[in-house]
């Protein structure tokens, strides 16, 4: 593993909570409903205490700039995507940040994320991601740097526009095992629509550390009840965003992530730990 992982995961679970704010980067007003002031944002959750942030290149200094040795750790995101607009643009693309390894670098980063899209009748969209990661872990493996990779498997989204998120196991899988093959260090996979599959993902990662997305805003009791079956089905943690930073209580759920994915809490105890932290 390499040396910045230490700084994202755990020393006591082993596991990790990555708090993703980097949706302003793919261009749809919905998503940055919540995070209109990042300042407040990164502030908020720098005092929650996650185990890393997840941003742009252009939001980063707002959490390097804090000083102590405490703060979460940073994952920048790397890449740019215009495939959630309604209506859709054309063409779609997906592109990475030409120096972003050595951005990251700069900004002490622990890790970096780039997607691996795999969108219906665009097999171009997953070339382009393809490229991108084999660029990126080009100068990633020169300064180690881990590289998370996103697969994401998308449908159409007829009702709301853009494509959306499908849970189809066998396609999570699919394309989580390619992930594995284009070397990632870390996969940040989506849950499956039959969450008791989800081992299926993390034995496509083989050893690679499985961390779950989020996805849409879901009840507090189902996303923790998730939480816990995905981490006991061996991942190795969550990267949650709009379930965080669009709650009621962002500092009060990222307490009760912390409690379920660190201390092996129940949903119980950590669903009492919401209403307590404001």
């Amino acid at each position: 593993m390499k040396p910045r992982l230490n700084r994202l995961f755990n020393p006591h679970s082993g596991r990790a909570l990555d708090v993703a704010v980097d949706h302003g980067a793919f261009h749809e007003h919905a998503f940055i409903a919540g995070i209109e002031d990042m300042a407040a944002t990164v502030a908020t959750l720098v005092a929650a205490g996650p185990d890393a942030i997840q941003l742009t290149l252009g939001q980063a200094p707002l959490l390097q700039s804090i000083a102590g040795k405490q703060k979460p750790g940073l994952v920048l995101r790397t890449d740019i995507a215009n495939v959630y607009g309604n209506p859709l643009e054309s063409p779609l693309h997906s592109v990475h940040v030409p120096d972003a390894i050595e951005v990251a670098v700069r900004l002490d980063a622990v890790a970096v994320c780039v997607n691996l899209l795999d969108l219906p009748g665009h097999p171009d969209v997953r070339e382009q991601c393809i490229r991108s990661i084999l660029a990126l872990r080009s100068d990633a493996e020169r300064w180690g740097m881990p590289l998370m990779i996103e697969p994401l498997v998308m449908q159409t989204n007829s009702a709301a526009g853009g494509y959306a998120v499908d849970g189809d196991t066998k396609k999570i899988v699919t394309l989580v095992r390619q992930a594995r093959e284009l070397g990632a260090d870390l996969i940040k996979a989506d849950p499956t629509d039959d969450i008791a599959d989800y081992h299926l993902v993390v034995q496509a990662a083989a050893d690679t550390p499985v961390l779950v997305r989020g996805g849409g805003r879901v009840d507090d009791r189902v996303l923790l009840e998730r939480t816990q079956a995905v981490l006991d089905q061996g991942a190795r943690g969550i990267v949650y965003g709009r379930n965080v930073i669009q709650h009621d209580h962002p500092a009060g759920i990222t307490a009760a992530l912390m409690a379920v994915v660190h201390e092996n809490a129940s949903v119980d105890d950590a669903l009492a730990l919401i209403g307590g932290t404001r």
